[in-house]
């Protein structure tokens, strides 16, 4: 039990540092696909509450070591812990694409809004103005993520990680 709750940890700790070394390829403003491929990938093999951690780690490193605004945090955290609970859930794949494209794409976008807006200060912006930035990348991300896991799968250090979310879970 203490080796699997040790290999789980080692394996959240690699997902950290392939997020913050990835984020900047394939990065726009307002979209960061590495950041959701990630979050696909951690909430198969670490579940809800791991695909959360993840995630946030990954952009308070990026926002103090980067300079990225708040956007970082709403634009993930949501859509990992929601790709964890789909993929709990239904035991599929595709539910935790779905899941990271739902939970970034569409709230983790509207609730940019207040962040941006009162904490950051931004002016005329709109409750939606970020949505096409991130469901763009997300739906790149998510889809690199599924492809990501299609080839893991073959590994059965991999396919017990899947196996250990869903049954703990």
């Amino acid at each position: 039990m203490k080796q699997n709750r040790l290999r789980k940890q080692i394996w959240m700790a690699m997902l950290i540092a392939l997020g913050y070394v990835l984020s900047p390829f394939l990065r726009v403003p307002g979209m960061a696909p590495m950041q959701h491929f990630i979050n696909v990938i951690a909430a198969v093999t670490t579940g809800p509450m791991g695909a959360f951690i993840v995630a946030l780690i990954i952009n308070i490193l990026r926002m103090l070591l980067m300079g990225i605004t708040p956007l970082a945090i709403t634009g993930s955290v949501f859509g990992a812990a929601l790709a964890g609970r789909l993929y709990v859930r239904f035991k599929k794949n595709w539910a935790a694409a779905l899941g990271e494209w739902i939970g970034t794409g569409l709230i983790g976008s509207v609730l940019s809004y207040p962040v941006m807006h009162f904490i950051m200060g931004v002016g005329e912006i709109g409750w939606f103005t970020y949505v096409p930035g991130f469901i763009a990348g997300t739906t790149i991300g998510s889809i690199f993520g599924l492809l990501f896991i299609g080839i893991m799968q073959r590994f059965s250090f991999f396919r017990e990680m899947m196996n250990e979310v869903i049954h703990k879970s």
